[in-house]
């Protein structure tokens, strides 16, 4: 009787732990697509921003955002650096994810 107590809660216990493994694999494979959409949307603002290509750069950024079922959430330029933050429900919880876009910094002589 004792054995089959303690089999039953080692199998428990394993299932929690595979539970629990499963759910922080799924929040990291939406961090790295979330990294995608933000470096996209990122790159879209930075070449609208640019002229490389036609569109308001955040109203670009927005749209590649929503391809990936994104939203964003903030766009900054400056110059022609773009710093987006983009947005995605995971379960009950929001997760974001900054990228920024643009030409290298000049060097000081």
């Amino acid at each position: 009787m004792a054995g089959t107590v303690a089999g039953v809660g080692v199998m428990a216990g394993a299932i929690v732990v595979t539970a629990a493994l499963a759910v922080v694999g799924a929040a990291s494979v939406h961090t790295q697509r979330l990294s995608g959409a933000a470096d996209a949307a990122a790159l879209a603002a930075a070449d609208a921003a640019s002229g490389a290509v036609t569109g308001v750069p955040c109203d670009r950024a927005a749209e590649v955002a929503a391809s990936a079922g994104a939203t964003v959430t903030r766009c900054d330029l400056d110059g022609l650096v773009a710093t987006v933050t983009v947005s995605a429900p995971f379960g009950a919880l929001a997760a974001s994810v900054s990228a920024r876009a643009g030409p290298p910094p000049t060097a000081a002589p």
